[in-house]
């Protein structure tokens, strides 16, 4: 029998990938599948981006790029900071990768091992948690509660903080909830973080331009007495309808100061990936410097957001705050007598609607599921008549 290291027995998993595959399977059978599981824009990638990235292959750029992404990729994600938050970032600072798992696996192998802690939001993404496990450190939830409105507390956070905690992870706009933190809070956290100078904290920003109402996305790179141990997670997947590209990039603290994280990634990169592929990077910077038509995909999230809060809303013993962000609702289903995960499951099989259990995002989700609208509007308002016959024929308790 071989025997692996007990870190991986720890590993968790992304559950809208296996509800995907489930799906996926029973629309081979014939099944008729309406998919509001998997957390990818059902727009295609523009075609200017598209046609960049051919144009590289056709000019002969096929082999390694440097570790860290080429340059010019580089640059153009400092042209697109400046313009999303009013801060200059050194290329120097910034890291292209293969989307934006690694860097939050980066990050978390940085600064966990058996003794340590590191904060994460709950229900959040469920690779923070995994990673943490995986590395021995403890992972300490962060409770992001609808009577807040999905977004963190800055007392509630920083009251989790002991002398064992190496890392905080935060996330807005959020992932599964569509919570926004507003500015008054992330000004709170950053104030209270002045008592804890060994803190590091990694941003996850990846749905920073997708917000609603009015809503502002407050980019923690804004705050420069954090930047030397702040670490920026974003990239393309969301906002340029780029998920399958692979194509994420990160800004990191250099030098000694910010204990010199950003050769420690490069090193990473060398060892494990060892570089993005070329084409790509070439692509991004054609999504960065070209159209932005992500602001026509957010009007058709927004019709869609209002959709299905009101639909949602109209469900038996369902009810769903408006999300100020990303592309989620997270719904309140705890008063239909279901267990989450347990309704989501009965939701594909019996309603061919494919949806994700609170749970797989975290201990506090519970009485909770996810549903993407990154679908059409009459697959959601499908989507939604079935899960109302549904919930009408299979009442419990």
């Amino acid at each position: 029998m071989l025997h692996t290291v007990a870190a991986f027995d720890r590993l968790g998993e992304e559950n809208a990938f296996a509800v995907l595959a489930r799906a996926t399977a029973l629309a081979a059978q014939g099944k008729d599948i309406i998919n509001l599981g998997i957390g990818q824009p059902d727009f295609k990638t523009p075609s200017h981006i598209v046609e960049a990235a051919i144009k590289a292959l056709k000019d002969g750029h096929h082999g390694y790029t440097p570790a860290t992404g080429l340059l010019a990729t580089r640059e153009a994600v400092v042209r697109r900071t400046l313009a999303m938050t009013g801060v200059e970032v050194s290329p120097e600072n910034v890291m292209i990768l293969p989307g934006g798992k690694p860097t939050m696996y980066a990050a978390i192998i940085m600064f966990g091992e058996p003794g340590a802690e590191i904060m994460y939001p709950d229900p959040g993404f469920p690779i923070y948690r995994s990673m943490i496990e995986f590395t021995g450190a403890t992972p300490v939830p962060i409770p992001i509660r609808e009577e807040n409105g999905f977004a963190f507390s800055a007392e509630e956070t920083l009251a989790l903080i002991t002398p064992k905690t190496r890392l905080i992870i935060l996330n807005s706009p959020a992932n599964p909830t569509g919570g926004v933190t507003p500015k008054v809070e992330i000004d709170r956290l950053v104030k209270g973080l002045e008592k804890h100078p060994d803190v590091a904290i990694m941003s996850d920003e990846i749905y920073d331009v997708m917000t609603y109402d009015g809503e502002e996305h407050t980019s923690l790179l804004k705050y420069p007495e954090i930047r030397d141990r702040l670490i920026v997670l974003n990239g393309w997947s969301k906002t340029w309808a780029m998920t399958g590209w692979r194509m994420g990039w990160s800004i990191w603290p250099n030098g000694e100061k910010g204990g010199n994280l950003y050769d420690k990634v490069r090193k990473l990169a060398v060892n494990c990936w060892s570089c993005v592929n070329a084409p790509s990077q070439f692509a991004g910077i054609a999504a960065i410097d070209g159209p932005q038509d992500e602001v026509e995909m957010m009007k058709a999230f927004d019709n869609r957001r209002k959709i299905v809060v009101e639909g949602l809303n109209d469900l038996p013993d369902v009810s769903c705050i408006t999300p100020k962000g990303a592309f989620y609702a997270f719904p309140n289903v705890s008063k239909t007598g279901w267990k989450a995960k347990k309704l989501a499951s009965e939701l594909l099989d019996g309603a061919g609607v494919a949806l994700i259990g609170g749970p797989d995002f975290g201990i506090l989700g519970e009485g909770y599921i996810r549903l993407s609208y990154a679908n059409s509007e009459e697959n959601i308002l499908r989507a939604l008549e079935r899960m109302k016959l549904f919930l009408e024929s299979n009442r419990q308790g």
